[in-house]
């Protein structure tokens, strides 16, 4: 047996070292390891997939812990993927394998894993996306993956996961930023955190309003859910989880067509991401090699050209597109 197949099967009885060394590999782009994830692929689409995003400060890895402790009451199996911001000095991630969650981390049932956003503010990197592939082979019945909300990241987590969470606290405006950021667009539940806080009931009534006013012009049949929770106190969390199973249940109703479709956007997304990082590596590269790189810079800064032409022109080159 080849070395990519004794890993392959090694990850798929569940051996955490074996994952967690494949996960390095990939976060390192160790050709060998891709290998590996090609392997691994088709045994995976069985797990959940529940995306937790929202502001900094929101309460999101207290959350994330207190849902990883009901699912094992359950003896269900998890998967955790936290993206964090990159630290700008080691380019690692800043908050390590979250502290807060560090009781699970000696549960066999359970693997964190910490990922740095590599610039990327907040947002789901081909790493990411491969973590969830690797978590889902393993077996794991949920994977949950936090990732802090900026700008284009609930978008982004709402086509990689299945079930939606965002969550907000009382008092950080949020609720009047959720219409702007669109975030009622892809939320499937809507938490609000820290609920003993003052306006916690305003905040709750806001959103609500909000939700009622989009499905009066929306006819999607799914309508979000807003809980109340206080996750340090250990409040909410079981309304939370059957909100989870609610709007699992409806994902697999009419032979599972609205999960076809979630999934449809997963792969979609993981696609292209994978086409776009691989032709951008690609051709730059190629540029760097050739010296043209240096040219078209040169050329910019000399504005015998301009950044908006020559990109376009070595679109047009080598893609064999026009302008």
């Amino acid at each position: 047996m080849n070395h990519a197949q004794e890993v392959v099967e090694q990850i798929l009885r569940g051996e955490v070292r074996a994952a967690a060394r494949l996960m390095r590999d990939l976060d390192d782009g160790l050709p060998g390891a891709r290998e590996v994830l090609k392997r691994l692929y088709p045994h995976s689409g069985r797990a959940h997939i529940i995306g937790i995003t929202g502001s900094p400060g929101v309460g999101k890895s207290t959350l994330t812990d207190r849902l990883i402790q009901y699912l094992r009451q359950e003896g269900k199996t998890v998967g955790v993927v936290a993206v964090d911001p990159t630290s700008p000095f080691s380019g690692g991630a800043i908050l390590g394998d979250r502290i807060r969650m560090q009781r699970h981390a000696l549960d066999e049932g359970v693997f964190i894993r910490s990922l740095a956003t590599r610039g990327h503010f907040g947002g789901l990197t081909a790493s990411s996306r491969a973590v969830i592939t690797v978590l889902d082979a393993m077996g794991k019945d949920y994977i949950l993956v936090e990732t802090v909300g900026v700008g284009q990241d609930e978008v982004e987590i709402a086509a990689t996961a299945y079930t939606t969470v965002v969550v907000t606290v009382p008092g950080l405006g949020d609720d009047i930023q959720a219409i702007k950021a669109g975030i009622l667009e892809v939320a499937d539940i809507l938490v609000v955190n820290k609920a003993d806080r003052e306006g916690a009931s305003r905040t709750y009534q806001d959103l609500m309003q909000m939700l009622e006013l989009q499905s009066i012009r929306k006819t999607k049949s799914w309508k979000p859910r807003v809980i109340l929770t206080q996750a340090k106190e250990d409040q909410g969390i079981e309304e939370l989880l059957a909100g989870v199973r609610e709007h699992q249940e409806y994902l697999g109703k009419d032979q599972g067509e609205a999960l076809r479709a979630a999934r449809y956007q997963r792969v979609r997304q993981e696609f292209l991401e994978l086409v776009k990082e691989g032709v951008y590596k690609t051709l730059v590269e190629q540029l760097s090699h050739s010296g043209r790189l240096e040219e078209i810079l040169q050329g910019i800064l000399a504005r015998s050209t301009d950044p908006y032409s020559a990109s376009e022109d070595l679109m047009a080159e080598t893609l064999g597109g026009g302008k």
